[in-house]
């Protein structure tokens, strides 16, 4: 009898030491699981950080390409209003001559003022000039220094109004695809790149074969 308590005693005490065993062993294992768990989630964490820093990279380099073009365009576009100014200097000019003094005088007048660049006073004669003579054949090319006029004076909006307006009345007119360039660099100035890229292709579109599509080719490598 005595035997078998001492055997049934040996037992539990085995079997109790084996639950602490156990237990502890259990223990371990739910420590390294928690350990692993939260080892993991730290480099997800330092995962996710490293990708939205270089998101915020990328998204960067994009701003600044997006702006050094917008600035190669700009200049461009100073650049063509430069050329504009010296074809009117030199008598380059292809605008036709008429027949009654007091309108050539006009017209001859204001876009002195242009060639001078005192664009602030060119757009306004030149507008006047068209308001008054509406019908004269120098109308078209009054229209269009008015709005260059007006981009020289940083009168974006109003450059493009008034040019998208001659484009529509003379779009047969010499100088409508320059017209567009200036109204391309002005949509640039006004951040509208995608309306600068769409008034370029439409260049190329209606005035295939002519030097402001070369032009318009040109820029339009700039945003690709």
């Amino acid at each position: 009898m005595i035997v078998k308590k001492k055997h049934t005693l040996s037992l539990l005490t085995t079997a109790f030491f084996c639950s602490i065993l156990n237990t502890n062993a259990y223990a371990f294992e739910d420590e390294d699981a928690r350990r692993a768990i939260l080892d993991l989630r730290a480099q997800l964490r330092q995962s996710a950080q490293a990708r939205l820093e270089l998101s915020n990279k990328i998204q960067n380099l994009q701003t600044q390409i997006t702006q050094l073009r917008g600035e190669v365009e700009r200049l461009s576009s100073a650049d063509t209003l430069s050329r504009q100014s010296a074809r009117v200097e030199a008598g380059y000019d292809p605008t036709p001559q008429v027949g009654d003094p007091n309108e050539q005088r006009a017209y001859d007048e204001a876009l002195d003022l242009f060639r001078q660049g005192n664009y602030a006073q060119s757009s306004v004669a030149l507008g006047n000039f068209a308001t008054t003579y509406p019908n004269s054949p120098l109308t078209p090319s009054a229209r269009f220094y008015e709005g260059s006029s007006l981009y020289a004076s940083k009168d974006f909006r109003g450059a493009i109004q008034r040019l998208q307006s001659m484009v529509a009345n003379y779009p047969a007119d010499p100088k409508a695809g320059d017209a567009l360039l200036v109204i391309a660099g002005s949509q640039v100035e006004l951040n509208n790149i995608a309306g600068a890229k769409e008034t370029l292709q439409s260049i190329i579109n209606r005035y295939p074969d002519t030097p402001s599509a070369d032009t318009a080719k040109q820029r339009l490598e700039l945003f690709r």
